[in-house]
């Protein structure tokens, strides 16, 4: 099953369950990837979050069984799964509009939102640059945390200081000097990269962590003259590597520049590329100066076989 079949496959059981419980670990087992690198790649192909399109998409159901059945607002909570009535109408009204009760009259505007789709979009507006480079095995070292998966996952998270993210490990260790001490022991860049980057970067799903969580570590390369005491060092086997470049951007401007080459990587280049990724692993790679950056993202990659598929 290739990479499209099985994003619509996903979809298709979130359609089939909409009335009742998603199950999450089985959507990743569909996608053959870790939830979170699912629930990445669905925001930022459709520019929206898994919960959002699900919250949507039974809304819209529901304003259909309003209109067509004489069922009861209690149970049409319970049947999509809100945790009371009240709670259900103000996500109806928000979503739609008008109340649950007003939705049943005749006349009433309401709002649909269909089904999505993956499927490959030839636009032909902008090249895009990638190399595929195979890579030994290696080691890096650095400050790891356990993140939970509503960090990508959760509609409106970015702005929602209770739910910690990496963009928050990141500023901390800028706040507190530990990016500074981990740029002072990283020691020399190993000659399998370009010599031209920083000496601290990041990796993202290396490892399994407890359900519903996700490793990301600030790291370095482990080299002859890095000093790793203090630090997690983390195996990185020897993979095939699709490497993506951006262009050198403002680095208040990474976050839109880095979301932007994700939508392309996962929307125009793995659905025609002969690869898929392998499991969910990925780095980034930073370079530049103090006004001025660029990021090389690394995906693990295989080839498709197709008898396989």
């Amino acid at each position: 099953m290739d990479w499209l079949s099985r994003m619509n496959a996903a979809i298709s059981y979130i359609e089939e369950n909409l009335d009742g419980f998603i199950d999450h670990d089985k959507l990743a087992k569909i996608t053959c990837c870790s939830a979170h690198n699912f629930y990445r790649m669905f925001s930022f192909i459709t520019d929206t979050s898994l919960s959002e399109y699900i919250r949507r998409r039974r809304l819209t159901l529901a304003a259909l069984d309003l209109q067509n059945s004489q069922i009861k607002v209690v149970d049409l909570a319970l049947k999509y799964s809100y945790d009371s009535p009240i709670s259900f109408a103000r996500a109806f009204q928000a979503l739609h509009g008008v109340t649950p009760t007003q939705a049943r009259t005749d006349g009433v505007m309401l709002k649909a939102y269909p089904k999505i789709t993956f499927q490959i979009s030839i636009k032909g507006e902008k090249e895009m640059d990638y190399r595929i480079e195979n890579k030994g095995a290696f080691q890096v070292f650095g400050i790891e945390e356990i993140f939970g998966t509503e960090a990508v996952m959760m509609d409106g998270h970015k702005d929602d200081p209770s739910i910690r993210k990496p963009a928050d490990l990141w500023q901390d260790c800028h706040a507190n000097g530990a990016y500074e001490k981990l740029d002072a022991v990283a020691g020399d860049l190993p000659a399998f990269i370009n010599q031209e980057l920083c000496k601290v970067h990041a990796v993202c799903d290396y490892r399994e962590t407890q359900k519903d969580t996700f490793p990301y570590m600030l790291c370095a390369f482990c080299t002859q003259n890095s000093k790793t005491d203090g630090y997690t060092i983390v195996d990185i086997p020897a993979h095939t590597w699709a490497i993506f470049p951006t262009e050198k951007f403002a680095w208040d401007d990474c976050s839109s520049v880095l979301g932007s080459l994700y939508k392309r990587i996962f929307s125009e280049w793995l659905p025609t590329s002969n690869y898929e990724q392998v499991g969910s692993l990925d780095m980034e790679l930073y370079g530049g100066d103090d006004e001025y950056g660029y990021v090389e993202i690394w995906l693990a990659v295989q080839k498709i076989h197709p008898h396989l598929h």
